[in-house]
């Protein structure tokens, strides 16, 4: 396996996508709640769509060091020649951010601050949906309504 630092925050991100998707599949095949592959995908997909990802980058950057906070940025400049369909271009850029910290965090041997961080972003938004009701997706939640509470 190359050094981190060999490779672009791309790549970091398409390995953390991986990892974080994994970790939700995992949490959600424990929950009883879920009895077929059709709702274990319906909600797997409210965690870890791009505007899912951007709202825990949102939440968890006061809880990150200075190093994180720069995989951040990095992630977020890095240039993917992806067009989103299905968000806005911040938006993607976030959620590739988390993605490409996830994957820096591996490579370099930080898995148990990986899983953490990711811990605590799928706490964050289990929160959000049960305090919204099943029936709305906590991607979906703008900043604006969760200052307004």
């Amino acid at each position: 396996m190359p050094k981190a630092d060999e490779l672009s925050p791309s790549l970091w991100a398409y390995l953390g996508d991986a990892l974080y998707e994994v970790y939700v599949r995992e949490q959600l095949i424990l929950d009883p709640a879920y009895h077929n592959t059709g709702e274990l995908h319906r909600e797997a997909i409210k965690y870890v769509r791009a505007e899912a990802q951007a709202r825990i980058v949102s939440y968890i950057s006061p809880r990150l060091t200075a190093e994180e906070q720069d995989l951040i940025r990095r992630g977020r400049n890095q240039k993917s020649g992806h067009i989103p369909t299905h968000t806005n271009a911040v938006t993607y850029r976030y959620s590739t951010a988390w993605e490409s910290l996830l994957g820096y965090l591996y490579l370099t041997g930080r898995e148990e601050r990986m899983h953490e961080l990711i811990a605590a972003g799928f706490a964050y938004l289990k929160a959000e949906h049960k305090k919204r009701n099943s029936s709305v997706d906590p991607a979906k939640v703008s900043l604006k309504q969760k200052e307004e509470e």
